[in-house]
């Protein structure tokens, strides 16, 4: 499997319905489990005041990545193979 990262603008309106999604893809992911792993995602804020997501998946190909999107209900617009990994600093605890 290789890395990729998605970008997912303005899917969602608030937290609770980002949260019924990350449901859905989680209980899809384990049906593609060979195919489409979820590693991470970053939520992010849109300039439209939706939320939008930055993921990083391990995946087969783009196209299982679509697939595992399009039967989630949620898009995939921008996916990209990634090529390397640079680790400044871990990821900041939330406080």
């Amino acid at each position: 499997m290789d890395l990729f990262t998605i970008r997912r603008r303005s899917n969602w309106e608030d937290a609770p319905a980002l949260e019924a999604t990350a449901a859905r893809s989680s209980a899809e992911g384990e049906k593609m489990s060979d195919e489409v792993r979820w590693i991470r995602s970053y939520v992010v804020e849109e300039e439209d005041g939706k939320l939008g997501t930055l993921c990083v998946y391990e995946a087969v190909s783009p196209e299982a990545i679509r697939r595992h999107a399009a039967n989630t209900g949620m898009s995939a617009d921008e996916i990209t193979r990634v090529a390397d990994t640079v680790v400044v600093r871990e990821d900041p605890v939330a406080a």
